[in-house]
């Protein structure tokens, strides 16, 4: 299965650490963010990484060339930063499979791996990792409603009075149709192409996206603070191996 990994982000939220560096080359724990996603998504068999690039896209090109621990990778170019839905539909000429897709500017220590296997299922057309937070954090982030069967409902992107505080956590696996569905969104309020507008449209047009609840922890890197927050945890993690 590939894997997406969306880099193309500025991080003005994250400066000055990435004032002369994309956000996905920001170091947690001595690695770039995108380094622990790299081989996260090797460890869960990925056979080739397309990652989509914009803000200092060199930085990333140079560091890792054209393969990591001998998975290829190809490069997308996001001109504009206009969202992950418009940020997805630069690799749609690389995808005609079931795929993955991680934000490249989260750290995890979770269960991936559920997510993955619930695809290849083929019971569901879309999967991802869910987490409660706490309800003034929601709007921070695409929030979402489940059925009794833990099937995503429907999807919200930031929203200033959430239904809810179970929130998308930034890896998702997806049949194709996820592109037809991001080549029908219209840019939201923030004036972005939302990946939850995209993940509704599935909802409306009857397909199944399933809900995985988090078992574990992640870090979306967003903030200064959030770089100490997740090299903490992960060195606490190291600690637990050593014990």
């Amino acid at each position: 299965m590939k894997a997406v990994v969306l880099a193309a982000g500025e991080g003005t939220r994250l400066r000055p650490l990435t004032e002369d560096k994309p956000k996905g080359m920001v170091e947690i724990n001595g690695k770039p963010i995108l380094t622990h996603c790299f081989e996260q998504l090797a460890e869960l068999g990925a056979d080739e990484l397309v990652v989509v690039v914009g803000y200092l896209k060199q930085n990333v090109i140079e560091h890792y060339g054209d393969e990591f621990e001998g998975i290829p990778i190809t490069y997308a170019h996001q001109r504009e930063q206009n969202g992950l839905a418009h940020a997805l539909l630069t690799v749609e000429e690389h995808i005609d499979d079931d795929f993955m897709l991680m934000l490249g500017d989260n750290i995890f220590e979770a269960n991936l791996e559920d997510v993955v296997r619930r695809q290849q299922e083929d019971r569901a057309d879309a999967a991802f990792l869910v987490e409660e937070v706490d309800w003034e954090e929601a709007s921070r982030y695409g929030v979402c409603d489940t059925n009794q069967y833990g099937e995503v409902t429907d999807v919200v992107e930031k929203p200033e009075d959430p239904p809810s505080n179970l929130v998308m956590t930034g890896f998702y696996t997806f049949s194709p149709a996820i592109f037809h569905a991001c080549h029908l969104v219209q840019p939201s309020n923030r004036g972005e192409y939302e990946i939850s507008e995209a993940i509704d449209l599935l909802i409306q047009s009857g397909r199944t996206i399933d809900a995985i609840g988090i078992d574990g922890w992640r870090v979306d890197v967003g903030y200064p603070e959030d770089q100490e927050k997740a090299e903490e945890l992960l060195q606490g993690k190291e600690l637990e191996a050593i014990e």
